[in-house]
């Protein structure tokens, strides 16, 4: 929901950046293995029980994701990338839940475990849809940066950062905030279903219109 004008906020400083380390011949795959990397590092200082400097960590990763995308595009956008990002971004989401549920299992296993059903759902629904919709050749005119259709929602990126900061700073809350979190993803697997199900559908008109 936040995505888009987060994205549009950012742009400056972010071509800006990307164009520093092209300068410096630094390519997109060496920034999404290393913002992973570093992303993931947070994860496990979360685990480790160090939430704050694990979010630190996991701000530094999420900003070299955005910087992949606008050096590939400096550069040559490639699909082996789109796929690599892709691949980690999702590892990353699942590695925060997990984080909380090793540090501190009776009281947050259980939550963790329903986030990540949820994220399931969203994942599935945004990757299958990307899927058809390049098949049906759909393109997104709120995304055009993106290197597939990017179907949005009530919880994207934004939303979910915002998540894994609140539970980094108030860890005690953890169950509170991961349940509702999916509550909330629940509502965003219902829409993105009804709207893959009717752009789908158009598009599946159109191709067989004589």
């Amino acid at each position: 929901m936040l995505d888009r004008r987060v994205l549009a906020w950012m742009a400056p400083v972010v071509q800006r950046l990307a164009a520093g380390l092209v300068r410096r011949g630094v390519g997109a795959d060496t920034v999404t293995l290393t913002g992973a990397a570093v992303g993931l590092s947070g994860s496990a200082l979360v685990a480790l029980g160090h939430p704050l400097a694990g979010l630190v960590l996991m701000a530094l990763g999420r900003l070299a994701d955005g910087l992949d995308g606008a050096i590939a595009r400096l550069t040559t956008p490639t699909a082996r990338g789109a796929f690599l990002d892709i691949t980690l971004d999702f590892l990353f989401y699942a590695s925060v839940p997990l984080a909380f549920a090793l540090v501190d299992p009776d009281r947050n296993a259980l939550a963790a475990a329903v986030l990540l059903a949820a994220f399931i759902g969203t994942g599935s629904s945004f990757l299958a849809f990307a899927l058809l919709a390049e098949r049906q050749g759909l393109n997104s005119a709120d995304y055009p940066q993106k290197g597939f259709y990017y179907l949005g929602g009530l919880t994207e990126g934004t939303e979910t950062l915002l998540c894994f900061a609140a539970m980094c700073v108030w860890p005690g809350a953890f169950a509170a905030l991961a349940q509702g979190f999916a509550v909330l993803c629940g509502l965003t697997i219902v829409t993105r279903l009804m709207a893959g199900w009717t752009l789908l559908d158009m598009a599946s008109d159109q191709v067989r219109r004589p």
